[in-house]
């Protein structure tokens, strides 16, 4: 899976002083350095290089200050990372082409060495906000068969694991959790359900959530988030 690619890439970002998470809206990947405005680098995974890899790379671009695509290297070499014409395509665009060895190495085929012409807009701001708001990097890149862990769903995650040993009222979350009310009320994925007057508990899917999250759940408060993934 692209997964496996995930912790090499993010190691050669990270190397070139950028913080990275994975799934961050569309993307497999994003780096940020810097704060006001933050440089924006995006990261596509494939198994292979194909022209999906570049199409990805394309669609991604005006959300991005510079773009990385990466595949795993062939076996023996002669996959479509050795075509010239596929470096010069991703030279053309001005994106950086990354190859992973079966052992991890990440070999630089080409270099994102055109400047991108920066594009701050409302898909660039999503992005940075929700790498901003997600704690930690619970979700590697490159899947695409489970639900994201993205910091809305991190914040109503925590308010569960807070209520888990008995029913709450929002004000009584709202010291750590300033956007509980919100979260409660809004009740995205059916986590919650009114157990009295103002006074919230689990459902059992809830529960059942909060268990199967609990290695991604964030344990810091933070602003609420908006579920560009899986919202409403």
């Amino acid at each position: 899976m692209e997964t496996s690619l995930y912790e090499p890439v993010k190691r050669f970002l990270e190397g070139l002083g950028y913080t990275v998470k994975g799934e961050i809206g569309p993307c497999d990947l994003v780096g940020l350095k810097g704060d006001d405005p933050a440089v924006v680098v995006i990261g596509e995974l494939k198994l292979a290089f194909n022209l999906e890899l570049i199409l990805q790379g394309v669609d991604r671009a005006t959300a991005a200050d510079e773009i990385w695509l990466a595949a795993q290297l062939s076996a023996k070499g002669k996959g479509r990372e050795s075509d010239p014409r596929y470096r010069n395509l991703c030279r053309r665009l001005g994106f950086g082409l990354l190859g992973v060895s079966a052992s991890g190495r990440v070999d630089i085929l080409v270099s994102p060495d055109a400047p991108m012409q920066r594009k701050v807009n409302a898909r660039r701001s999503r992005l940075v906000e929700e790498h901003r708001r997600r704690q930690g990097d619970p979700v590697a890149g490159g899947g695409t068969r489970k639900p994201i862990m993205t910091a809305y769903r991190q914040q109503a995650l925590a308010c569960a694991a807070a209520m888990a040993s008995s029913p709450k009222r929002p004000r009584d979350l709202k010291p750590a959790f300033p956007d509980a009310q919100k979260i409660l009320h809004r009740n995205v994925y059916g986590w919650f359900e009114r157990s009295g007057r103002g006074v919230y508990a689990l459902t059992d899917t809830g529960r059942s959530a909060l268990a199967s999250w609990a290695p991604g759940l964030a344990t810091d408060p933070v602003g609420e988030g908006e579920a560009t993934q899986d919202g409403p």
